[in-house]
């Protein structure tokens, strides 16, 4: 639905999204359930042994929400973890880019130079905060969970971010990235172990909303994601 809002928002040039909850509370759309609901019709045709060991979600409702219809046929435990929630753009919350512009033009400037990695909204996260709490949160898998089949529902920010910690990617190449990639809504990203290291196997794959037929859908990162330059 914040997706919704954010189209409509930026369709209109207005400053604020309709929206009168905070980011954690926002829940899916029709569209978005059946889009879950797709990973779950996948997720019923796997192989026992190509299921997930452990789940973790974001306790964000959106996220929770997929994991927990996902895993739901299968009776998989889905655990919270809140190092997977969505980056918090602080006062900037529920703002467009517009918006931004034209009650923080000074913030706008400040983002502006520091460029979009490094950038802290006031009372947010920057894109290095949340990697942050990508690094500890691998951390804490490779004490506890190192043989483990683990399956992660996150948001677009945190999915980069893994990119960033395991691939040893650049400021300049993540940013690439994102520019170029609007990770489809319930899309999978997946890691394998190669050694000591993990290697990246397939990135914003839509096969199981795909196999079902579901409209693909992609959160734009020109506002929600605080880019305010957009």
């Amino acid at each position: 639905m914040g997706n919704l809002a954010d189209t409509a928002a930026r369709e209109a040039q207005a400053e604020h999204l309709d929206l009168d909850q905070r980011d954690a509370d926002v829940k899916l759309s029709p569209t978005g359930r059946d889009q879950a609901d797709a990973v779950a019709a996948w997720v019923s045709g796997l192989d026992e042994a190509e299921l997930p060991s452990t789940v973790l979600s974001s306790p964000y409702r959106r996220a929770a929400e997929t994991a927990e219809r996902a895993m739901r046929k299968r009776g998989i435990e889905v655990v919270y973890d809140e190092r997977l929630r969505e980056r918090d753009l602080g006062i900037f919350d529920g703002l467009t880019g517009y918006g931004i512009r034209a009650q923080h033009p000074d913030e706008a400037a400040r983002r502006k130079k520091l460029g979009k990695f490094y950038y802290q909204p006031p009372s947010g996260e920057s894109w290095a905060d949340v990697v942050l709490r990508v690094r500890s949160l691998l951390a804490d898998l490779r004490h506890g969970y190192d043989d483990e089949h683990i399956w992660m529902f996150t948001h677009q920010a945190v999915i980069m971010s893994f990119r960033y910690a395991l691939e040893g990617l650049d400021e300049k190449s993540l940013l690439d990235i994102d520019r170029r990639v609007q990770i489809p809504n319930a899309s999978f990203t997946r890691f394998y172990r190669a050694g000591n290291v993990l290697e990246l196997d397939v990135f914003a794959d839509t096969a199981a909303v795909d196999a079902a037929g579901t409209e693909r859908t992609a959160e734009a990162s020109s506002t929600r994601s605080g880019d305010v330059s957009a």
